[in-house]
């Protein structure tokens, strides 16, 4: 059995890439084949979490033990995960993090099963736009997420708002039913 996997990044307008895989292959190849595929260190620590349809992370299966001492907590290891034992269904999400320091990760969804065939290697069958970069420098990336939140956090609007020189009540009227206020 052959799954066709899409990949896509929430970093980089018009990338995108497949890939077809067998199904009886590790993590570990699929880790190897879009590594190949997007042009990235191999000797990096990343993580699948296999998501629910809203996207949110259910199941871990990394490169490396941990070393978590939780008994509660199964360790699923990319080179003993099987495919098939993991996903069993067309529009399976799965997020692949390759940068564990920022947190960035690739968006992965099984579009297509096709029985009754095999694949000897992974195979990336399209490749669109360019991947965003594995590594980014880190005062970059603060800096981007201050300037993201300073753009997210609402107006502290009180009684002090109101008595200043600069409101004006002809501002709130003119504003459209889709205006957000913060």
């Amino acid at each position: 059995m052959i799954y066709k996997f899409r990949m896509v990044s929430d970093e980089a307008d018009n990338f995108k890439r497949e890939i077809s895989i067998d199904a009886d292959a590790t993590f570990l190849d699929l880790r190897n084949a879009i590594c190949d595929c997007v042009g990235y260190d191999k000797n990096q620590m990343s993580s699948f979490f296999l998501c629910d349809n809203n996207w949110e992370k259910e199941r871990e299966i990394t490169l490396e033990d941990m070393g978590v001492d939780s008994s509660d907590i199964d360790v699923y290891l990319m080179e003993d995960s099987q495919l098939i034992d993991h996903i069993e269904d067309e529009g399976q999400r799965l997020i692949f993090v390759f940068d564990y320091m920022t947190d960035r990760a690739f968006f992965i969804e099984l579009k297509k099963i096709e029985p009754l065939k095999n694949l000897k290697d992974p195979v990336c069958t399209l490749s669109m736009g360019n991947p965003p970069h594995q590594f980014v420098d880190l005062q970059e990336f603060e800096d981007h997420i201050d300037t993201v939140a300073a753009k997210d956090t609402p107006v502290d609007i009180d009684e002090e708002f109101y008595g200043d020189e600069s409101y004006n009540d002809d501002d709130l009227e003119n504003l459209s039913d889709d205006t957000e206020l913060y």
